[in-house]
């Protein structure tokens, strides 16, 4: 099968070498930012990006914010700065491999979490249900009024004042929010485009109806890669399924019997690592494959051919989205929906929803930044001002919170 590139003329490459794609995304041909600034001496405008990500607060609550498990379940479950590192890796590995921009790739993989609220994905439905009258909670659309409006670091601008091209792969982190015919996408049918991406859209259009940059797809898949990998580990570290229990995914039993027939006897942590870095493997290699040969059908000239594709080009190939499809199959009822977290889910929505009622009634019960000006807003605003300060919580923060205001806070054990 061709490459992606003209392997004709190019000189041989090894494994992990560096080269630039005619589709990857440029910063000389960026479409800047929102509020001009100089450049800068030492970096370009995507390596800017990556380091403000990097030096953001969002981006050190990560560190206290939970994938699936509550942070008393151990040092050695991720977090979701963890995994954010580890999308991060794999995220340059295959933007490297097909000749895209590696700090473009790796800004949006180090932002793509910021939006989460404390409690992993339970946090997020908590308060979705409690912004249910007021446009609801969508974690993209939050990471976008972070890094647009809520961190306040810099003299010149709310925000991080990001590049277009980061914006917009942040905002299309699942693909595009309008169809051909201007309506919204099956993710935002029913609810509707949310406002803060509708408002920062009336500033500067992000192509809303267009696939993102291959940098974005790139980034897309690496979270899901790691999401698949690191769950498979966490779940066993658990003691919430055992690795013979893995089998009933064949993927997975067919890289069991490798392992066995290389290593037999194996000790169990052993064989869980050798088990989740064949998964990454087979991953990494399988999107490589599969987008080479997409784009070597659609030949694209630059990047936004790349984005007016009619289709992702940065892909799995069929054999691994049924490998995907069933790992999560497996793991939504052993591990996410598994009795002893759901009793963890449960507790964790219910500090949620207790501070989310607290807070509209009393705002004042708010640190001073957030309480100012709270008696001037309508009820739609104020519930976002508190959606806000809740979802940039940090599990551990919350928990202070709700311990703070209430007589009993769950410890989430």
């Amino acid at each position: 099968m061709p490459h992606a590139h003209d392997t004709a003329s190019a000189v041989a490459r090894e494994p992990g070498d560096r080269w630039r794609a005619p589709y990857a995304c440029r910063t000389a041909t960026s479409r800047g930012r929102l509020v001009a600034e100089p450049g800068s001496a030492t970096r370009n405008p995507f390596q800017r990006d990556r380091d403000r990500i990097i030096h953001s607060t969002a981006f050190r609550r990560l560190k206290h914010k939970t994938q699936v498990f509550v942070s008393h379940e151990g040092d050695h479950f991720r977090t979701r700065l963890t995994h954010t590192i580890e999308v991060a890796q794999i995220a340059r590995a295959l933007a490297r491999a097909l000749g895209l921009d590696e700090d473009l790739a790796e800004a949006l993989a180090l932002a793509h979490d910021f939006g989460h609220t404390p409690f992993g994905h339970t946090g997020e439905d908590a308060l979705d249900e409690c912004m249910a009258g007021f446009g609801g909670f969508d974690h993209n659309a939050q990471t976008l009024r972070i890094v647009t409006r809520l961190e306040r670091r810099y003299a010149g601008f709310d925000g991080l004042n990001l590049t277009w091209e980061t914006l917009e792969g942040l905002v299309k982190h699942n693909g595009p929010l309008l169809g051909a015919d201007g309506m919204p996408t099956e993710r935002y049918a029913k609810t509707g485009i949310p406002v803060a991406i509708l408002e920062y859209q009336e500033k500067q259009d992000l192509w809303l109806g267009s696939h993102a940059s291959a940098e974005a797809q790139v980034a897309a898949l690496a979270d899901d890669i790691a999401y698949n990998a690191h769950d498979i580990d966490d779940g066993l570290r658990a003691g919430l399924f055992e690795l013979a229990e893995l089998r009933a995914v064949p993927f997975l039993g067919e890289l069991l019997d490798e392992i066995d027939a290389l290593h037999p006897g194996l000790e169990r942590s052993r064989a869980t690592n050798e088990l989740v870095r064949r998964v990454i493997t087979r991953f990494v290699e399988d999107v490589i494959a599969e987008s080479e040969a997409r784009i070597v059908a659609l030949a694209p000239g630059d990047a936004d051919a790349i984005r007016r594709a009619g289709a992702p080009v940065v892909a799995f190939s069929p054999t691994i989205v049924a490998a995907d499809q069933a790992i999560k199959g497996f793991l939504y009822p052993n591990m996410y929906r598994h009795p002893r977290i759901g009793v963890i889910r449960k507790e964790a929505a219910d500090v949620v929803r207790d501070l989310f009622v607290r807070f509209t009634a009393q705002p004042q019960a708010m640190p001073a930044e957030w309480a100012a000006g709270c008696d001037e807003l309508d009820e739609a605003r104020l519930a976002r001002r508190v959606s806000d300060y809740i979802a940039g919580m940090t599990d551990s923060y919350a928990l202070d919170e709700h311990r703070r205001l209430f007589d009993a806070t769950p410890s989430l054990r």
